[in-house]
C-alpha cells in the first residue's frame, strides 16, 4: 500500500496489534523493531528530503535540511528506545557500525537525543510541564541494513560476545 500524502512511498506494516503506513525504506526496520516487542512513535526515511519544504517558509533550517538528507529517523519512548540500542548494539560485532551508534565524534556518528516535550504545546490552556517522553535516533540511511539484520538476530535469541573495538576513527 502506498500513501499519497506522505512525502515518501508508504508501505503498510503490521505485527500483532500494531498497524502503520511507513516509509519503504523503513518497513523492515520497523517490523523488525515491532517484532522485538519495542514502541516508535513516528519515523522517516529521509529527513532532508521530508523537511525540504521548511526553507520557503523557515529559511533559517536550511543548514538542518542540508545536513539531513540520506539520514533517518526513528522515534521512541524513552524506555524503548534504550532497550533497542542495547539490542541492536549486542546482536553484532563491535565494528565500524557500532562505533557510529555509540560514539558522537565517529564518522557518521548516530544523532540520539532525549527530547523534553512541554504539555502545553498541545494545550496551550495549561502551564507549562516539561516531560522526558521521546528518544530520537537519527541515522545514516545506510545503516538500514545492518540495523535490520541485527535486530532479527536479537529476535532469534541471537547475540555476539563483547570483544575489543576499534576506536581509532575517535581518537582513543
Amino acid at each position: 500500500m502506498t500513501s499519497d500524502e506522505a512525502t515518501h512511498p508508504t508501505v503498510l506494516v503490521q505485527v500483532d496489534h500494531r498497524h502503520a503506513q511507513v516509509d519503504e525504506l523503513l518497513a523492515p526496520a520497523i517490523e523488525a523493531i515491532w517484532r522485538s516487542g519495542f514502541e516508535t512513535f513516528t519515523c522517516c526515511q529521509d529527513l532532508g528530503e521530508s523537511n525540504a519544504s521548511w526553507v520557503e517558509t523557515l529559511p533559517h533550517m536550511a543548514g538542518y535540511v542540508e545536513s539531513r538528507r540520506g539520514w533517518a529517523l526513528i522515534d521512541f519512548p524513552i524506555d524503548s528506545g534504550l532497550a533497542f540500542l542495547s539490542a541492536v548494539a549486542n546482536a553484532g560485532p563491535r565494528d565500524a557500525f557500532y562505533v557510529r551508534m555509540t560514539h558522537w565524534a565517529a564518522p557518521d556518528a548516530w544523532d540520539v537525543m532525549v527530547k523534553p516535550m512541554d504539555v502545553a504545546m498541545r494545550q496551550e490552556h495549561l502551564e507549562s510541564q516539561f516531560r522526558l517522553q521521546l528518544l530520537q535516533v537519527s541515522f545514516p540511511a545506510y545503516d538500514l541494513p545492518e540495523l535490520t539484520r541485527r535486530l532479527r538476530e536479537h529476535a532469534a535469541g541471537h547475540s555476539v560476545a563483547p570483544a575489543p573495538t576499534d576506536w581509532s576513527t575517535v581518537g582513543r
